[in-house]
């Protein structure tokens, strides 16, 4: 039987464990290695004399699973829930434990000659693996376990709360609306929201170099990063026309509320007259309302779309919402270029803020006549449209869009986390905000609607809209009626500015973590490498945003919003999913939840993540395919060529799956069946699998554990 020493015993388990993850525990707890008396390393406790612990049990964990997964259980059985008081006197103690451990691997030969092989691989590799225990020693976390909820919490509460949600309400039933949203909140949205957490706190890795543990479905990180680099190119838009308004709103007298500007028509109908028919006809009154002076203003005072016909008649930017754009830009800028430690402090304010203001907002707008009216059509329940599909449709499409699962953003921020955070709270915490914050703006939105409705003499179903359309055509005609309307224009137009902020900074957080974490070789070592790489994802970002502020704009704005996260978004998702709980392993995955939160989890979250979330978006991809209407804005329809050139777009980062399937197969070694095996192994066991030649994924435990 042969005693391995200190410097063996610590690259077995350095090399066999998995460089990548061996690296994320030593940067997440700080390890230190110390030469001993004897010339060995040895693990040390850091300043509180409580980490170590923590870090010793994983690493015996793990290495006894992957002990057992190679049929030696008298190893793992005895060494595998290995627990130790977290002191510093007990250093000694650990020391001892791997000697237990390097006793009872001496006793099986093949596990030995496993080791002396990859000692003698040692040399090969230390270049590479010293830059990447320096890069990974490095890498950031958050301040504060608040930062990092705030964080999510800011990216899943965004624009789409406020003027998407409670129009969707009224829309499908009312209070009966309810019904299938939680529904797919429950079984759909949340259970993959949870699973993004896990991924990203426990590897510590970014949406693409997360995929180490599955190499075969890497596209999917790459796909997540080109849908929010995409989504960059037109919300960040929006929140330069809710800078632009805001700016309008400080002047002697709100722009939209008369009819004799400039930019007016003939047609125009000044809000503060009742000049509305009051009819329950709401084809004719929707005919008047293009024509009021909020709406004039929004499409020929700001977008100036009288300029252009059309795709093809595109114009050039005007230079004000440039430059709104560019302050906005500049905003993320200063958000991102240090990393999650400027980030943590943004979010307190973008996170929080809109809460205040909304608050605020609902006040005032009980105190308006017709405001009960409003909450009574949002609120009124119509059981009967529960039998409608498309009821079910937008349900889950609104809540999955929401949460925000897909984007890789939940997965960048998670990376940062402590390895210990209690990362299953967190997920229930955004959740129920989310939730709340939707149905609380309902009221707010539909309060002045129903004065507008009260106001005008006109049926709420002709006020009531979504989108743009909401809350930069109809808001703004309902404070500019109201004592004071400069103030409140002010406030909402800010909170709007909260609101989209820290949703953008999410996405572009995404892309510049998702690249920097992939190419990390590249980075190593240069200096400011953070603040250039995020000054160059900024600039092409505005590069290609600035096409949205052109006369045109608005036509590819609208194109940017049906195609770019749509499909493509809700693929990235379905194939996370899979991969995660058929290719990776329920089994192993939770088994890294275990490892980090103490618990595995409940037959809830296994049966759908397995089953039901990944059904629940075939089902939302096929029936929104079936429900495909041609793609217009206002009165105009877009050409063929457009939608083929939206479709275009959509592809280019669904592709990146099987692309990047193709090519992992091309590049593993062997013929198709270890090809195959290579590219569903985690790369952290390819040596392993090398030597042993026992796949573990071609078991059917490996599939048919729930």
């Amino acid at each position: 039987m042969r005693k391995f020493n200190g410097n063996e015993k610590f690259k077995f388990l350095f090399f066999n464990i998995g460089t990548n993850n061996f690296l994320n525990y030593r940067s997440e707890r700080v390890i230190r290695k110390k030469e001993s008396s004897n010339g060995s390393p040895s693990l040390q406790f850091n300043d509180n004399g409580v980490i170590k612990q923590n870090l010793f049990r994983r690493i015996v964990a793990r290495y006894c699973k992957i002990m057992k997964r190679n049929q030696y259980p008298e190893i793992s059985t005895k060494y595998e829930d290995l627990e130790m008081t977290p002191t510093t006197q007990n250093l000694k103690s650990e020391e001892k434990c791997f000697n237990k451990v390097d006793t009872q691997v001496g006793i099986v030969s093949e596990s030995e000659q496993l080791i002396e092989t990859t000692l003698v691989d040692e040399d090969k590799h230390s270049e590479r693996i010293n830059l990447y225990e320096d890069i990974e020693a490095n890498r950031e976390t958050w301040n504060r376990n608040s930062d990092f909820l705030l964080s999510i919490i800011g990216f899943a509460v965004d624009l789409a709360n406020v003027w998407r949600f409670p129009y969707l309400c009224y829309r499908n039933g009312g209070g009966a609306f309810l019904v299938p949203y939680f529904l797919m909140l429950i079984f759909g949205a949340v259970p993959l929201f949870y699973m993004e957490l896990i991924l990203g706190q426990y590897n510590r890795q970014g949406p693409i170099s997360v995929w180490r543990i599955c190499p075969i479905f890497k596209g999917i990180g790459f796909c997540a990063v080109m849908v929010a680099f995409y989504v960059s190119f037109y919300y960040n838009v929006i929140i330069g026309w809710a800078l632009y308004f805001l700016v309008a709103s400080i002047t002697p007298e709100l722009p939209w509320i008369h009819c004799n500007n400039t930019w007016n028509t003939v047609g125009c109908t000044d809000s503060t007259k009742n000049n509305y028919t009051n009819t329950n006809n709401t084809n004719q009154v929707t005919a008047l309302l293009p024509h009021s002076p909020a709406w004039e203003y929004f499409h020929r005072a700001v977008l100036e779309m009288q300029w252009s016909e059309g795709l093809h008649e595109i114009g050039y930017p005007k230079w004000q919402l440039v430059v709104c754009l560019f302050v906005v830009y500049v905003m993320l800028y200063l958000s991102l270029f240090k990393g999650v430690k400027s980030t943590g402090l943004v979010v307190w304010a973008t996170a929080t803020l809109p809460y205040v203001v909304l608050t605020i907002l609902l006040v005032r707008g009980l105190m308006l006549p017709g405001a009960i009216r409003g909450i009574q059509y949002y609120l009124n329940p119509q059981l009967t449209r529960l039998k409608d599909t498309q009821v079910w449709v937008d349900a889950a499409v609104q809540v999955f869009y929401s949460v925000g699962a897909g984007f890789g953003v939940h997965l960048s921020y998670a990376s940062y986390n402590n390895f210990n955070n209690n990362c299953y709270r967190d997920c229930l915490i955004t959740t129920a905000v989310n939730c709340f914050t939707s149905f609380f703006s309902g009221f707010v939105i539909f309060t002045y609607l129903g004065y507008m409705s009260v106001k005008q003499g006109i049926p709420i179903s002709s006020v009531a809209t979504e989108g743009p359309g909401l809350v930069f055509q109809v808001y703004p005609e309902a404070v500019a009626t109201l004592p004071g309307s400069h103030v409140w224009s002010v406030l909402f137009f800010f909170m709007l500015i909260t609101l989209g902020i820290d949703s953008a900074m999410g996405g572009l957080e995404c892309v510049i973590t998702g690249l920097m974490d992939e190419f990390c070789l590249f980075f190593a070592g240069k200096k400011y490498a953070r603040e250039i790489f995020t000054l160059c994802a900024i600039g092409v970002s505005f590069t290609v945003a600035t096409i949205n502020v052109t006369p045109g704009g608005i036509y590819m704005f609208h194109l940017f919003d049906t195609y770019s996260a749509g499909i493509s978004l809700l693929c990235s998702a379905l194939f996370e999913a899979i991969a995660v709980s058929w290719f990776y392993g329920l089994e192993r995955f939770t088994g890294d939840i275990e490892l980090m939160l103490g618990h595995r989890p409940g037959l809830y979250w296994r049966i759908c993540w397995k089953f039901i979330s990944p059904t629940f978006i075939i089902g939302v991809v096929i029936f929104g395919l079936i429900y495909q209407e041609p793609l217009h804005y206002n009165d105009y329809l877009y050409p063929p060529w457009a939608e083929w050139m939206g479709w275009g777009l959509a592809f280019s980062s669904i592709l990146m799956i099987p692309s990047f399937m193709i090519s992992q197969l091309i590049q593993a070694p062997g013929a198709l069946k270890e090809k195959i095996a290579y590219s569903i192994t985690p790369v952290e066991e390819h040596a392993l699998l090398k030597r042993s030649k026992k796949v573990t994924r071609f078991r059917s435990r490996h599939w048919l554990y729930v």
